[in-house]
């Protein structure tokens, strides 16, 4: 996920604010009620209640990518959009592990796969209509899906339709000049309420492919292009009532939304409002003092409110800190030399500093616990073992370091090139942490920095890469849907690798690995294939070609004027489809 879950920069200055009321932004000071103690909403709801009435206010420091639904690759909008738009399928509306399983929501139950693997076909539940009354019909979803090869115009979602669907060539509906405009001939639908999609190759995971929101249903007569942010067609409980992109969302109520035909969702607050570049203290300072309720992001409290919260028993037992699912991590390129040894990468392993990586990213509470996999722990096929001794010698273990030089070849050390974004404060610490943790074992590592907004199109270009000899580079992932195929197959198989956009930067093609994936996607077993993904993770690790740093975490609060409180896991923070008011 392109991500999803990367936070803004921590800004510093109004730790003060904290101390007093914050200027209100719509919401109302109160007194704080019984908490339920730290952690309580990982596993469990908090509040539960089913209290109706009231506006829940959401800050946010920075703004969605979009609000349209099929043009939106981060998180929290994806989490946003469970409010005004229904996919075929979607995650339980539960805490812990319950929350990583996929449940019917457009759909009367999850896909039927044919015999041969090629074809899944969803029934849509009866009774589901559009904001303005009108029934939701198949057509309306196959539309949806097709306006995601519309790259031109909807560049910011997924592509995996387009990757799996047997008519990749298709322009997308705004430029669809077929006669009848028969659209996607891989999407059929035999009636208002069936829709089949038709794969080029099996895929066992396309029901996690249609729970993007991208399959959320569009009637084309209300399509208005990159404009439809402005106004998607809500068929969820809430609708939008206004919209100034980069301010203000306001939603209310969706009168035509019936909750018999959608168990995953509430209606309780009357209104919800979010309020885009707030200033990250003073987001934190409105939720301490109920000036707003939710923070959108999720991204964790700033370091000034992280301290204060930790240091009262009253504020901690009102915070939760989850495993987020964001890895951060520093690839490693095999095909920059000597990099391209495996015994000079394992020696970038065992060299690493973990305990300052951890450090870099704001330790256990904010940054993370210390990495030894590449699968982090909140995923399905999450397997703990640890090659490079990351967790009994975090600082390093220089002497298997010097062994593994020699293997290469470089008994010396050698000199490289480590890439991160210089306008992240975690990545700069980061990246001179390991510059130094390296030099222990002779490994010299000039440091090169980029800005965020050019990092990742640099370092998705492999001939950049090989151009600047860039052997590292710090970086953060997280899953497109919660197994190993979703976090793991964009970033370390062979068939991944492109000239441009690419995300293997390690530009790994192992045979084994690729085999793997293989095996995965024609195994119909979900146990089996589950078992399937800590081989590939050991099989990466052994490779040596990803350095884990930490498994993300964030510091969140609780706001204790919500009721239905949880982590949902899927999105690595508070469930939005279900919160109400005290």
């Amino acid at each position: 996920m392109k991500r999803h879950r990367m936070g803004p920069l921590a800004a510093a200055g109004l730790a003060a604010s904290l101390a007093v009321p914050a200027c209100s932004v719509g919401g109302q000071p109160g007194p704080q009620h019984t908490s339920a103690g730290y952690d309580a909403a990982l596993n469990a709801v908090v509040n539960p209640s089913a209290r109706r009435g009231g506006t829940i206010i959401f800050d946010n420091s920075t703004a969605p990518d979009s609000t349209d639904p099929g043009n939106t690759y981060y998180a929290y909008t994806w989490n946003t959009a469970r409010l005004y738009g229904r996919t075929l399928v979607t995650y339980r509306s539960a805490p812990g592990a319950a929350g990583l399983q996929l449940v019917p929501d457009l759909a009367t139950g999850l896909g039927k796969v044919s015999d041969h693997g090629l074809a899944w076909t969803y029934h849509l539940r009866p009774g589901i209509r559009f904001e303005d009354g009108t029934a939701v019909t198949s057509q309306d979803v196959k539309y949806a899906v097709e306006r995601s090869y519309a790259r031109d115009v909807l560049p910011g979602g997924p592509s995996y339709f387009t990757l799996l669907l047997n008519d990749p060539a298709y322009p997308g509906p705004y430029k669809d000049n077929t006669p009848g405009k028969m659209g996607l001939t891989s999407i059929t639908t035999p009636d208002a309420a069936t829709i089949v999609f038709h794969l080029q190759r099996p895929f066992a995971d396309f029901d996690y492919v249609a729970a993007f929101p991208q399959t959320v249903p569009v009637p084309p007569a209300k399509d208005t292009g990159a404009n439809y942010q402005r106004h998607p067609v809500s068929t969820g409980p809430y609708m939008f009532a206004s919209y100034q992109p980069g301010k203000q969302l306001t939603l209310v109520k969706n009168p035509h939304w019936d909750p018999a035909t959608d168990p995953s969702r509430e209606q309780l607050a009357d209104t919800m409002v979010v309020n885009l570049h707030v200033h990250p203290d003073m987001i934190d300072a409105n939720l301490i003092h109920n000036y707003a309720q939710v923070d959108q992001g999720g991204f964790g409290v700033q370091a000034a409110a992280r301290a204060q919260i930790l240091a009262s028993p009253q504020l901690k037992d009102n915070a939760d800190n989850p495993i987020t699912g964001l890895l951060w991590f520093a690839s490693i390129n095999t095909k920059v030399k000597p990099l391209d040894n495996v015994h000079c990468r394992r020696a970038v392993q065992y060299a690493a500093d973990k305990t300052a990586f951890q450090t870099a990213f704001g330790g256990p509470v904010a940054g993370g616990d210390i990495a030894s996999t590449v699968l982090p722990p909140a995923l399905t096929g999450f397997h703990r073992f640890d090659l490079y001794h990351a967790l009994t010698q975090p600082h390093g273990d220089l002497a298997k370091a010097r062994q593994e030089l020699a293997a290469c070849g470089q008994p010396d050390g050698f000199t490289t090139t480590l890439a991160y974004r210089a306008d992240s404060p975690n990545q700069t610490a980061a990246a001179t942490a390991e510059q130094q943790a390296l030099s222990r074992a002779g490994i010299k590592v000039a440091l090169q920095g980029y800005s965020g907004s050019t990092f990742d199109d640099l370092l998705g270009t492999p001939a950049y890469v090989h151009q600047h000899d860039l052997g590292l580079a710090i970086n953060g992932w997280a899953a497109d849907w919660p197994d190993g195929f979703g976090f793991l197959y964009n970033l370390t198989a062979g068939p991944a690798i492109q000239p441009a956009g690419n995300t293997n930067i390690e530009e790994l093609n192992d045979p084994v690995v690729n085999g793997l994936f293989a095996k995965a996607l024609a195994t119909g077993n979900a146990a089996a294939r589950n078992a399937i993904w800590p081989q590939i993770d050991r099989q990466v690790m052994a490779d040596a070609v990803i350095l884990p740093g930490v498994y993300g975490r964030a510091l969140l609060y609780r706001n204790p004027h919500l009721t239905n409180v949880y982590v949902q896991q899927a999105y690595g923070g508070y469930d939005y489809a279900n919160l109400g008011l005290k």
